[in-house]
Parts: C-alpha cells; sequence; structure tokens
C-alpha cells in the first residue's frame, strides 16, 4: 500500500476505472483490484489464487485466447485493444478491451492485464455490423432488380425486332392489293384513299425498318454498312429529290461543297437524310427552306440538314440522340416514336464519324453527320 496525504494507506490501482489484473504464466489470477471483481461479481477473495483469467472469458474468447492471444504474448511481449466478453456470475457477458504486458522478474514470467468496459464500442460495432448486413442485402437486391431490368429490356428489344420483321408480310400484301386495285381502274375518290392507304403503309414500313436499326443497334454488334465508293454529292441530291416530292409543301435546297468522291453506304446515308430532313419539315419554321448541305474534304465528308424555327433547349441537346427522346413538348402537335435521330447516330457511328448538332435563334438550327475518310480514325 502507498501513503496518501495525512497518513491513509492508498492503493493507486484499486479505484482506477479498469480492471487490472496480475496473472502467472498460466493465467491464474495473482492480484486483481475491486473495479474487476465488481464487474464479474465476485469477492477478489473468490478470484485471486483460484482462478484464471480464461474462467472469465466465453467459450469463443477462451478458444481464441488459447489459440491467439497467449501466443502473440509469448512472441511480441504485449498486446493491445483486444476485445473479449467477460462473464459475470449471473452468466451475463461484458463486452471489455484489453491490453496486456508479459515481463519477468526472478526468472519468472507475469501477466499484467487492465481490462476497459466496451459496451458502447460492441453497440457501435453491433450496429455498423447489422448496418452493413442491411448494405450487403440492399446491393444484392438492386443487383436483382438491375439484372431482372435488364432481362427485361432485351426481351423487349428481341420482341420489338421479331414483330417488326413479321409485319413487313402483311404490309406486302396490303401494297400488293392497292396495286391490284389501281389496275382494274377506281373513282377520283378511290384513288384519293388508296393513295392515303399507300401513305400510310410507306409510314408503317418506315417505323418497321426503324425498330428493326433500332434493335440491332441495342442488341447487336451495332448498324450494318457497306461501304464502297460513291458520289456523295449525287447520293444526296437524289435523296433531295425524293424528299422533295414527298414534302412538296416545303422547299428543300441542296448545297455542294469540294469534290463528291469518297467511301460511304449510300442507302444509309440515304436513311439518315430522310429522319433529319422529316425532323427539319416538322419542327422548323414552315415558310422557311430546307437546306441540305453534302460536303468532301481532306478531313472526310459531311451531310448537314439546316433548318429555322424555334431552338433546341440547351439542356434538351445531351438527350436528343437516346432512344423514345423528342426534340418537342409532349404537347405538341409532331409525335413520333423518337427514334429518328437515334439512328441516324448509329449510322454516323457505323461510318466512324458522329452526329453533330447546334441550334441557336441567330444562327437556326443544324444536324450533321460528320465521317473521316475510310481507314482513318474518327476526331
Amino acid at each position: 500500500m502507498a501513503q496518501e496525504g495525512g497518513g491513509i494507506d492508498f492503493d493507486p490501482l484499486e479505484d482506477l476505472p479498469c480492471g487490472v489484473l496480475t496473472t502467472d504464466s498460466k493465467g491464474l489470477i495473482l492480484h486483481t483490484n475491486s473495479t474487476f471483481c465488481e464487474w464479474t461479481g465476485y469477492h477478489c477473495d473468490e478470484v485471486i489464487g483460484l482462478r484464471r483469467l480464461q474462467d472469465f472469458l466465453s467459450m469463443g474468447g477462451r478458444i481464441f485466447y488459447q489459440t491467439h492471444l497467449a501466443p502473440l504474448l509469448v512472441m511480441q511481449g504485449s498486446v493491445s485493444e483486444v476485445k473479449l466478453d467477460i462473464q459475470h456470475h449471473d452468466k451475463t457477458t461484458i463486452p471489455v478491451v484489453i491490453n496486456a504486458k508479459r515481463y519477468q522478474r526472478n526468472g519468472t514470467w507475469f501477466l499484467r492485464v487492465a481490462a476497459f468496459v466496451a459496451r458502447d464500442r460492441d453497440k457501435y460495432e453491433r450496429e455498423l455490423l447489422v448496418s452493413r448486413q442491411n448494405l450487403v442485402g440492399m446491393v444484392a437486391e438492386a443487383t436483382r432488380l438491375k439484372k431482372q431490368s435488364e432481362d427485361r429490356a432485351l426481351f423487349a428489344e428481341q420482341m420489338i425486332g421479331i414483330v417488326s420483321h413479321d409485319l413487313r408480310n402483311p404490309l406486302s400484301t396490303i401494297r400488293l392489293g392497292i396495286q391490284l386495285l389501281e389496275k382494274r381502274g377506281v373513282t377520283p375518290d378511290q384513288k384519293e384513299t388508296l393513295g392515303r392507304v399507300h401513305r400510310a403503309a410507306d409510314r408503317a414500313s418506315q417505323l418497321i425498318k426503324d425498330l428493326l436499326d433500332f434493335t440491332s443497334a441495342r442488341i447487336g454488334s451495332g448498324l450494318a454498312v457497306a461501304l464502297k465508293p460513291v458520289d456523295l454529292h449525287h447520293v444526296v441530291a437524289l435523296a433531295v429529290e425524293e424528299l422533295s416530292l414527298a414534302f412538296p409543301d416545303r422547299r428543300i435546297d441542296h448545297v455542294l461543297c469540294g469534290e463528291g468522291a469518297c467511301e460511304a453506304d449510300a442507302n444509309r446515308v440515304t436513311q439518315a437524310l430522310g429522319n433529319l430532313v422529316a425532323n427539319a419539315v416538322a419542327y422548323g419554321q414552315s415558310d422557311t427552306a430546307v437546306t441540305v448541305t453534302s460536303t468532301v474534304g481532306s478531313a472526310g465528308w459531311r451531310v448537314s440538314v439546316h433548318n429555322w424555327g424555334v431552338p433546341i433547349a440547351p439542356e434538351a441537346i445531351d438527350q436528343l440522340f437516346m432512344p423514345m427522346v423528342r426534340g418537342v413538348a409532349e404537347d405538341s402537335g409532331n409525335r413520333n416514336v423518337g427514334l429518328g435521330l437515334f439512328i441516324v447516330n448509329e449510322i454516323a457511328k457505323a461510318h466512324g464519324g458522329a452526329l453533330h448538332v447546334t441550334s441557336t435563334q441567330e444562327l437556326g438550327t443544324e444536324f450533321s453527320v460528320a465521317a473521316p475518310h475510310a481507314g482513318e480514325a474518327s476526331g
């Protein structure tokens, strides 16, 4: 015992807010303070010289002591912040964190242990473990839902391809029926009706082509193109001629820049122009011309479609090339399935290029398919 001022005997270990023990090399408790005894529900006389440190551990703690803690103390002489459960006399457990140091005196090895109650830390760790388990469960559920969504999307896209392909046969029958009726002679009213049916069949046919291209781009390896030497100006001129017939109420001008020779898929270029001009006619100012420009230069070739009208909102431009997205408000009278620009962009990519758009009140709106010459990387 040490003496405090006033002559009162004082043991500095007795009233520490942690349990302090000294054991021999086998774990037998040779000394402990009253704090540890209070935690365990024993009187110190029932502990000192009669019980081992291991006796106060749970079964898992005893195994850990024998297989890990004791060998580690022998090897490195000390351990710190080891979490264990101490058993109370009534069999309840107290989570503690211990620091231990092995030392030698007069040729005999001893172990000095300091134990700190860790209820708050234990509660935090358990809550953290529960949160982690919940997070793992949420991630697993999110992964399952994502896979389910991907499977459904793939199935839907495959169904689009199948249905679109199978719809071509009845459309061919409708066209054949129109031709047979026209050959037999029809009245002016009947001819006008057949004309509307024919135009509806053409629109349905174009929609089917768009859906098939969409399916190919989304679940395949992209759109197929057959690159051949072509005169771009000639290809565009023919397309503009056909489009002028399709949109007789709108002037479509063709501007040529540079020599026309390049390598491209003429059918795909015509398809891209059809979508871009249809957009320009639908969304542009009706009393202005649509301008189609074909350009071939040292960097590659470009086909542009320009119109005047209300500009596209800047925040909408990044979304334009996504499928099922339109460049107009939902309540607009110009409605379509929303695949045109997506397909034009895929055509551009299939040529190694890209689809670009600029749209301002001052300069108007212009969509451009730009591609490098065959064998050159796209910039």
